[in-house]
């Protein structure tokens, strides 16, 4: 009899973490939460600390966990941390086998290395972990002897179609993309997307920022030096195809010619439980893909000059250091400025590309060179947002003039 697996979730009241419960609840049996880590939203923690019954949790603030600890019976007052330090304990909590890292964003750095540092295999649904600090990273999943699992679907699907080859007879790993909502959208009508249009992704449920990415293509970026890291390619040998019916979800292409795919529904529960119960597969309830049903499934090359995004991560992958830090901070930056209205869509590249120009390269050699760029990134961005939005009041002001 198999036995249950101990989990801490980080980000568990985010998209992939909700998602991550529902296979939990699932597969009662097999997997256990001992540790959960959200950020504002107390009230689903509140809903999953009844439905799961932690040993130890995490919050933003102290505030929020002021108003936790009163909604809870009497007894957690020392179960609930906070900030970066709680959600660094609950990823090295004693009892956890596993840490799934979703946390959005840079935010998720710190924690996933500590469980890494203490021994935790982890499922890793938090990209810009090896985007800020692939290198760090993945010396210390070697060091420690722990297991790496991506959750991400095209990482998740490069993952098992790499069962099927040696790692020297790689040609080219090949990284899909759905497109975003504005994949035929005229570049000159992207400058009066609105926020509302640009979090309506035609496939996938996501959260706002990542459907953001989606839309500008940076996830896809962010996602071509995560698998540079994850698998040791170099990035000349990554590709990405615009996928729209997101049925293939990447494939591995081997040096005699023959091209391994993994294709499915798009539906994040498959790559987690995959990630979750390696190497057994589980059923899950789903509905099976029906091939025939499918229509046809198409292929093409991005447009680089409509979503300038990708070419950026590229670049700051190829020159490696601290650059692609850099870019992934501006990016966060410039997404909540577009989402706040203070940017229009087609800026978000512009501030990235502008915070490029200007971060100074460091080699990544520590974490807190990491976290230093990232801090330096995020002040440049800034700038960067507020010259254009200076910008495009004095135009305002001069139309109306």
């Amino acid at each position: 009899m198999t036995s249950s697996k101990n989990i801490s979730l980080l980000g568990s009241t985010g998209s992939i973490g909700c998602n991550v419960l529902e296979v939990v609840r699932h597969y009662p049996g097999r997997f256990r939460v001992v540790g959960l880590a959200a950020g504002n939203n107390i009230k689903l923690l509140r809903d999953q600390i009844e439905a799961f019954h932690p040993l130890l949790v995490s919050v933003a603030d102290e505030t929020l966990a002021g108003d936790l600890i009163q909604s809870l019976p009497r007894g957690w007052g020392e179960r609930v941390l906070v900030g970066r330090s709680g959600n660094e304990e609950v990823a090295r909590l004693a009892e956890a086998d596993l840490v799934v890292s979703a946390i959005v964003g840079a935010a998720g750095l710190t924690p996933t290395m500590a469980a890494i540092e203490a021994g935790k295999d982890i499922a890793l649904a938090n990209k810009e972990t090896l985007v800020m600090a692939g290198d760090l990273v993945m010396k210390a999943v070697a060091r420690q002897g722990v297991q790496l699992l991506p959750i991400d679907s095209e990482h998740n699907a490069i993952a098992q179609a790499l069962e099927a080859g040696r790692h020297q007879d790689i040609h080219r790993l090949i990284l899909t993309a759905s497109g975003g909502p504005f994949r035929n959208t005229a570049a000159r009508e992207l400058w009066e997307v609105t926020p509302e249009q640009a979090l309506s992704h035609p496939n996938w449920s996501m959260g706002r920022k990542i459907s953001i990415d989606s839309a500008t293509l940076m996830n896809k970026g962010l996602e071509v030096i995560e698998a540079h890291w994850l698998f040791g390619v170099p990035v000349e040998q990554i590709e990405v195809l615009v996928h729209p019916q997101s049925i293939v979800h990447s494939m591995v292409e081997y040096i005699d010619g023959s091209v391994v795919a993994q294709m499915g529904i798009p539906d994040m529960r498959i790559p987690i439980v995959y990630a979750l119960s390696y190497p057994e597969r589980l059923r899950l309830g789903l509905p099976r893909l029906n091939l025939s049903k499918c229509g046809d499934l198409s292929f093409s090359p991005p447009d680089f000059e409509r979503f300038p995004a990708l070419q950026l991560a590229y670049k700051a992958c190829k020159r490696g250091g601290t650059m692609p830090t850099a870019l992934n901070a501006a990016n966060e930056v410039a997404v909540e400025a577009f989402l706040t209205g203070k940017i229009r869509f087609p800026e978000i590249a512009l501030v990235v590309a502008e915070t490029l120009s200007r971060a100074e390269f460091k080699e990544a050699d520590r974490i807190a060179t990491v976290l230093a760029m990232d801090l330096a990134a995020r002040m440049l961005a800034e700038s960067v947002v507020e010259a254009l939005m200076i910008k495009t009041d004095n135009r305002r002001q001069q139309k109306k003039s």
